[in-house]
C-alpha cells in the first residue's frame, strides 16, 4: 500500500484517543520492512475508540422516546461517565459492553429525556411547626372559607401572636371569591394574616396588616396596582400587583428571626426532590439572587443531583454587571443565563393588560371596559433596561401576559437589536400568554424564545373572563410549532403543580379540572409536548448540545416511566408514574424505594 493511500486511512490528531501513538507513526522512517506493520497500528488505533466507550451502564428492551424526531424510537441505551454514549436497538449492546458493564432491563418500560422546567419560583418547604412555613391553600387542602379560616386558626394558635401568618395558592374561583379582611379576621387579629393567590398577583390581607401600615379609603391605588374596596372605599383587604408592597413600606411588620442554614437547606432539599419524583431533571428558576445561588451550591455539593439555571431578578442587574457574569457563567449543574424582568400582570390573576376589554363587567363602571392593570414602565424605560441587559452579554427573560404588554415588551427588543445587533441572542417571553397573527409573526421575526404556560388542567375557569373568542390565541403552541416558533414549556410553580405530566396532558386536551376546553385550535400531541417539555427546555437556556434529548454525546439525564404518553388517553396522562429518575447516569429517584 502506498503512504499516499494509507495517509487517508490514519485518524487525525485530534480524532486519535492517544496523540503519543499518533506521533510515533508519523514518526515513522516509512520502509519496506515497516509497511507490513502499519495495518497493525492502525488496527489497534480503531479498537481503542470502541474501547474506550465500552458503557457503565446499558439499558435494554426499553421504548426509548429519543425526542430526536418525532416518532423516533431506540430500544437500548448506554452511558459511560454520566454521559450517553450509545442509543439504538438492543443488538448494538456488544459494542458497548465491557467486563464490568451493568446492563439493566427495562423490561418495556418507556425511557423519556429529562424533564426540562423552563420557569419556576423553588419555596422551601418548611414543616407546619415552623414559624417560616408558608400553608399551602390550594383546593386539595381547602375547599371552601370555612376550611380556610379552621386552617389558619390551627396555624394561629401555634404561632407566637405578631408574627405573621402567611399561605399561597388559594383560588378565589374555587372559593367564591376572593377572601377579604372580614374573612380572614375570623382566623385572627392577632396576627398579620398574608396569604397569595394562586396567580401570585393577589394577595388578601387582614385587618391587622392594614391597620399596621395606615392603609385606609384616603388611600390612592398605586402605579402598577389597587386595592379592591368596599362600598364605602375603604380597603377589603384584596390587593393587585403592586399594591402588595404598600404594606411594607411602614417596615412595622414583624418578621421571625431567619431560619438556620440547616433549616433551609433542608426545606429547599425537600421541595427538590419533588421535583426529581416527578422527573424534572432540570429547572430555571425565574427570579433569583446570588445569595439563593450560594445556597444552591452548598446543597449540590451536598449530594442534590439537579441541574439548575438561573435568571437573576432584574433588581440584581447592577450586582451582576459589576461582577462581570456572562450568559452561560457556572458549571453544568449551576449557571446564569441572564436576567428576569417584569413587564405586565398576571393571566390567572385577571390583571394583565388587554388592547380590547376583558369579557366581563367592570364593577366600578357597570361596563364592559375592563381592561386590566397598566404595567409601571414605560415603553422608554423598558428600551432602555433591555439594551443595558443585552449590552452586558446577558438573555433577557421577560414576564409579560397581555398582548399590549407584549408589544411592549417587543417594541423594546427590536429597538435594543437596532442599537445593538446580535445573531442567537434567544431573549425570551416568559408565559406569552395572550397573542395575535401580528405579535406571532414579531416573534418568529425577532427569533425570541417563547416560555408558554400548560395549567389549563388547574386555572381553566379563570380563562372564562377573556372570552372565547381568545382561546384560541391563548397558549399559542400548536400555532408557534407550525411557525418554527422556539418554545419551552413550565409550570410557573407554585402558580401550578411542577409536574410535567399533568402539565403534558393539559397540552394535549387543553382541559380544566372542571372539563372546561381553553382553546381547541392549540392542542398539541402528546409526543410534541414531551419535546417542549425537554429539548425546549434545553434550547431556550443554550444548553441543547448537552440534553434535551437522547443520543450519543449528551447527559445521561432520563425519565423511566410505567406507560407511555404517546399511547395512553390524553386525559390519562397525569396519572402515569414515574418509576425512576435519572441524572448524569445516576438514578436520584426511585419509585416505591426508602431513603437511607
Amino acid at each position: 500500500m502506498a503512504w499516499s493511500a494509507m495517509h487517508f486511512l490514519l485518524p487525525k490528531k485530534s480524532d486519535c484517543p492517544n496523540s503519543n501513538i499518533f506521533l510515533f507513526i508519523m514518526k515513522l522512517k516509512i520502509s519496506s520492512s515497516w509497511v507490513r506493520f502499519i495495518p497493525l497500528f492502525i488496527s489497534g488505533l480503531l479498537i481503542l475508540p470502541a474501547r474506550a466507550q465500552q458503557a457503565d451502564v446499558i439499558y435494554i428492551n426499553g421504548n426509548v422516546i429519543t425526542g430526536q424526531s418525532i416518532g423516533h424510537r431506540a430500544e437500548a441505551i448506554a452511558i459511560k461517565a454520566g454521559k450517553i454514549v450509545g442509543v439504538g436497538s438492543n443488538q448494538q449492546k456488544a459494542a458497548w459492553q465491557g467486563p464490568s458493564t451493568k446492563v439493566i432491563d427495562l423490561k418495556g418500560k418507556t425511557v423519556v429525556p429529562g424533564f426540562n422546567d423552563a420557569h419556576l419560583h423553588p419555596s422551601p418547604k418548611y414543616p407546619f411547626e415552623s414559624v417560616h412555613t408558608s400553608l399551602d391553600l390550594g383546593p386539595a387542602v381547602v375547599k371552601n372559607n370555612q376550611e380556610l379560616i379552621a386552617l389558619l386558626k390551627k396555624k394561629a394558635a401555634i404561632t407566637p401572636e405578631g408574627l405573621p401568618i402567611r399561605g399561597f395558592s388559594y383560588q378565589d374561583t374555587k372559593l367564591g371569591g376572593h377572601p377579604t379582611r372580614h374573612i380572614l379576621d375570623q382566623a385572627s387579629t392577632r396576627h398579620p394574616i398574608i396569604i397569595r393567590h394562586s396567580s401570585g398577583h393577589i394577595s388578601a390581607v387582614n385587618s391587622y396588616v392594614l391597620n399596621l401600615a395606615g392603609i385606609t379609603k384616603d388611600t390612592p391605588d398605586p402605579p402598577g396596582g389597587s386595592f379592591d374596596r368596599d362600598p364605602d372605599g375603604t380597603p377589603n383587604g384584596v390587593c393587585r400587583e403592586s399594591a402588595l408592597t404598600e404594606f411594607f413600606r411602614s417596615k412595622k411588620l414583624k418578621e421571625p428571626a431567619p431560619a438556620s442554614e440547616k433549616e433551609e437547606m433542608e426545606a429547599y432539599r425537600k421541595t427538590f426532590d419533588e421535583y426529581l419524583s416527578n422527573g424534572i431533571t432540570s429547572v430555571t428558576e425565574a427570579g433569583s439572587s446570588f445569595p439563593k445561588m450560594e445556597l444552591y451550591r452548598k446543597l449540590q455539593a451536598a449530594g442534590l443531583a439537579l441541574r439548575i439555571n438561573l435568571l437573576i431578578s432584574e433588581s440584581h442587574l447592577d450586582e451582576v454587571i459589576k461582577k462581570g457574569v456572562k450568559q452561560g457563567d457556572g458549571n453544568e449543574y449551576l449557571r446564569i443565563s441572564g436576567i428576569k424582568v417584569f413587564h405586565g400582570n398576571s393571566l390567572s390573576g385577571r390583571t394583565c393588560w388587554l388592547n380590547e376589554p376583558y369579557d366581563k363587567i367592570n364593577p366600578e363602571t357597570g361596563k364592559k371596559d375592563y381592561y386590566g392593570i397598566p404595567p409601571k414602565r414605560s415603553q422608554q424605560q423598558l428600551d432602555s433596561l433591555f439594551l443595558k441587559i443585552h449590552a452586558n452579554g446577558l438573555q433577557i427573560g421577560c414576564h409579560s401576559n397581555g398582548d399590549r404588554e407584549i408589544e411592549m415588551v417587543l417594541t423594546a427588543l427590536e429597538r435594543m437589536q437596532q442599537q445593538k445587533p446580535k445573531i442567537n441572542s434567544r431573549h425570551r417571553i416568559e408565559h406569552c400568554s395572550i397573542v395575535t397573527p401580528s405579535i406571532l409573526n414579531r416573534i418568529k421575526n425577532d427569533s425570541v424564545v417563547i416560555v408558554l404556560h400548560s395549567y389549563i388542567y388547574e386555572h381553566g375557569d379563570k380563562m372564562i373572563e377573556y372570552g372565547p373568542n381568545r382561546w384560541d390565541w391563548m397558549f399559542p403552541n400548536r400555532k408557534a410549532i407550525d411557525m418554527g416558533i422556539s418554545v419551552a414549556q413550565h409550570s410557573d410553580s407554585p402558580i401550578s403543580a411542577a409536574i410535567p405530566l399533568l402539565r403534558i396532558q393539559s397540552l394535549a386536551t387543553r382541559t380544566s379540572a372542571e372539563g372546561i376546553v381553553i382553546g381547541e385550535k392549540q392542542k398539541i400531541s402528546p409526543e410534541e409536548a414531551i419535546r417542549l417539555w425537554t429539548y425546549g427546555g434545553a434550547y431556550a437556556s443554550f444548553e441543547e448540545k448537552q440534553k434535551g434529548t437522547i443520543e450519543a454525546g449528551k447527559w445521561a439525564d432520563l425519565v423511566v416511566l410505567s406507560e407511555d404518553p404517546t399511547q395512553t388517553a390524553a386525559t390519562k396522562i397525569k396519572d402515569i408514574s414515574v418509576l425512576q429518575t435519572i441524572v448524569g447516569g445516576k438514578v436520584v429517584f426511585e419509585k416505591n424505594k426508602q431513603k437511607h
